[in-house]
C-alpha cells in the first residue's frame, strides 16, 4: 500500500464537503472570471450588514444559497463541484480572510507567512513548506490586511507601514507594506495554540526527559525565579505554559503579555495585556507600566510573557522583593547571552548602573535559565538547564545541570542526541527539599549514576 501523502493531506485541509473538490486547488481562468462576476453581483443584491450580524454558520448558509441562485440566473458554464468550490471561496472572502481561511482552520499550522500576493508559506512541525494559496494581486492582499488591522482599531498605510494586530482567536499578526516591503505587502501570522500542551506531551515529543521534568516541577513549586531563553519559534511560550502548570491553584498569578498567549489553568489568574498607540499615536500602555502596576495587585507570582525592553529592570526588582517563583522568557541563543540581553534591556531605562551592581542584582534575582532550541529537524527541545550560582568578581557564575549531547543525524534527517545530567547537584536542592518537595539527588546523576 502506498504511503505517499498528498499536499492536501499534509496541509490537513478539509475538502469541500459536497463536491470533494480540494479547497486549495488553483482556480482556472474561467473559474476566476466567474468567481469575480458572482462576487460583484452578490455585493449588489445582498445586504452584507445583515449577513454580518448573523451567526457565522447561518451567514455562510445564506451566502451559499444566494451564490448558487446567481450561478443559475447567470447561466454559468460550470459543473456543480466547481460552483460549490467557488461558493465556498466567496464565503471566505466576505466573512473571513479570503485565501487564508483554509490555513487558519488547520490546527497543525503554527505560522502563516505571506510574501506578497503570489507566495504563501506555512510552518508545520518546525519546517517551512510552500502552499498553492495565492491572492489575486497585491490590492487583494492589502484588503485582507486592512480587514485584520481595522478590526482591532489599527490602520496601515504609507504613513504607518508597519502594524501589529491580533486575530479573534488570539493569533499574532504582523504586517509591513510598501514602500518598506519592496516586493509587495508582507503578512506574518503566529498561530494561537488552541490545544494546551502539558508536561506529558513534551515527554512524548522528546523535548525533555523524566528527570528534567521532575527538576522543573521542583523548581516551580520551590518558588525559584526562572528565565526561559531561546530564539524565535523555539518554543519559549510553550515551555512557559507548561511550567506555569506546576503553580499551585491556591496562588494569585498576574500575567503580563504583549499579545495574550498564555493559557494558565489556575482559578486565580489576572491577565494583563499591553495596548499599542491608537491612530493618533496616543494611549499606549507598555509592558513596563503593567509590570509596575502588577506589584500593587498583591501577586504571589508574576509571569511576563517576554521581556524585551525597559521592563526588565522592574521584573528584576519584583523578583528581588518578595515575588519569588516568577517566570519570564527572553530572546537569546545561550543562557549566558540571556543574561547579557537582560543587562542591555536594563540600560534601555536610561538609568546608569555600575556593571557589578547590575550583575549582582541579576544573579540575586534569577535562579534558573532554561535554554530551548528548534533544531534543523524542526523539533523543539531543551538544550540546557543552568543554575545561577553567584558572582566571581564582575562575572555572574552559572552551573550547567543538564545539557543536550548531540551524536549526529539519523537516516530520516532527525537529530540524534539526549538531554543528560552533568552530575552537578544544584545549590537549590536543599531549598526545595526543605519545603517538602520530593526531588531525589539521583535526578542529577550522570548517565553512569554518579554525581560530581
Amino acid at each position: 500500500m502506498s504511503t505517499s501523502i498528498s499536499l492536501k493531506d499534509r496541509l490537513g485541509i478539509e475538502s469541500d464537503g459536497e463536491s470533494g473538490t480540494d479547497r486549495l486547488r488553483v482556480l482556472t481562468p474561467l473559474e476566476l472570471e466567474w468567481k469575480q462576476r458572482i462576487y460583484d453581483r452578490l455585493l449588489e443584491v445582498a445586504d452584507l450588514t445583515i449577513l454580518g450580524s448573523l451567526e457565522k454558520r447561518k451567514a455562510r448558509t445564506q451566502i451559499r444559497e444566494i451564490v448558487q441562485r446567481l450561478f443559475t440566473e447567470q447561466g454559468a458554464p460550470l459543473a456543480l463541484p466547481q460552483r460549490q468550490l467557488l461558493a465556498r471561496r466567496i464565503e471566505d472572502e466576505i466573512l473571513g480572510l479570503g485565501p487564508l481561511e483554509p490555513l487558519l482552520s488547520d490546527p497543525t499550522i503554527s505560522d502563516i507567512l505571506v510574501n506578497g500576493a503570489k507566495s504563501v508559506y506555512v510552518e508545520r512541525r518546525g519546517k517551512l513548506e510552500q502552499t498553492p494559496i495565492t491572492f489575486h494581486d497585491n490590492s487583494h492582499l492589502m484588503n485582507i490586511i486592512d480587514r485584520i488591522v481595522s478590526a482591532v482599531g489599527r490602520r496601515v498605510d504609507e504613513s504607518t507601514p508597519m502594524v501589529d494586530a491580533r486575530l479573534a482567536d488570539g493569533s499574532r499578526v504582523h504586517a509591513i507594506i510598501p514602500p518598506l516591503a519592496i516586493d509587495g505587502p508582507i503578512l506574518s501570522i503566529r498561530r494561537f495554540a488552541v490545544d494546551r500542551l502539558g508536561i506529558a506531551d513534551l515527554l512524548r515529543l522528546g523535548t525533555l526527559t523524566e528527570a528534567v521534568a521532575k527538576v522543573l516541577r521542583a523548581v516551580v513549586l520551590g518558588r525559584l525565579n526562572v528565565v526561559i531563553s531561546g530564539g524565535t519559534g523555539a518554543g519559549k511560550t510553550t515551555m512557559l505554559n507548561v511550567l506555569s502548570g506546576f503553580i499551585p491553584s491556591t496562588e494569585r498569578i498576574v500575567t503580563i503579555e504583549d499579545s495574550a498567549e498564555l493559557q494558565l489553568q489556575q482559578p486565580h489568574v489576572v491577565r494583563l495585556e499591553t495596548r499599542p498607540p491608537n491612530i493618533e499615536g496616543k494611549g499606549e500602555v507598555p509592558q513596563r507600566e503593567l509590570v509596575r502596576n502588577s506589584l500593587r495587585m498583591r501577586p504571589d507570582r508574576i509571569v511576563v510573557g517576554e521581556v524585551r525592553g525597559a521592563e526588565a529592570l522592574d521584573m528584576l526588582q519584583a523578583m528581588n522583593t518578595g515575588h519569588d517563583g516568577s517566570l519570564t522568557t527572553v530572546h537569546a541563543n545561550t543562557p549566558r547571552d540571556a543574561l547579557g540581553r537582560i543587562e542591555t534591556m536594563v540600560s534601555m531605562t536610561g538609568i546608569s548602573f555600575p556593571i557589578r551592581a547590575l550583575r549582582a542584582q541579576i544573579a540575586s534575582a534569577v535562579n534558573i535559565v532554561i535554554q530551548v532550541q528548534r533544531g534543523e529537524d524542526g523539533r523543539r527541545r531543551i538544550v540546557s538547564v543552568q543554575e545561577i550560582s553567584g558572582m566571581e568578581g564582575d562575572i555572574v557564575t552559572m552551573s550547567e545541570l543538564f545539557t543536550f549531547r548531540r551524536s549526529g543525524i539519523d537516516a530520516d534527517g532527525n537529530i540524534d542526541g539526549r538531554l543528560e545530567a552533568t552530575g552537578v547537584v544544584p545549590a537549590f536542592h536543599q531549598r526545595v527539599t526543605m519545603r517538602g518537595i520530593d526531588l531525589p539527588v539521583s535526578a542529577f546523576a550522570l548517565p553512569g549514576g554518579k554525581q560530581r
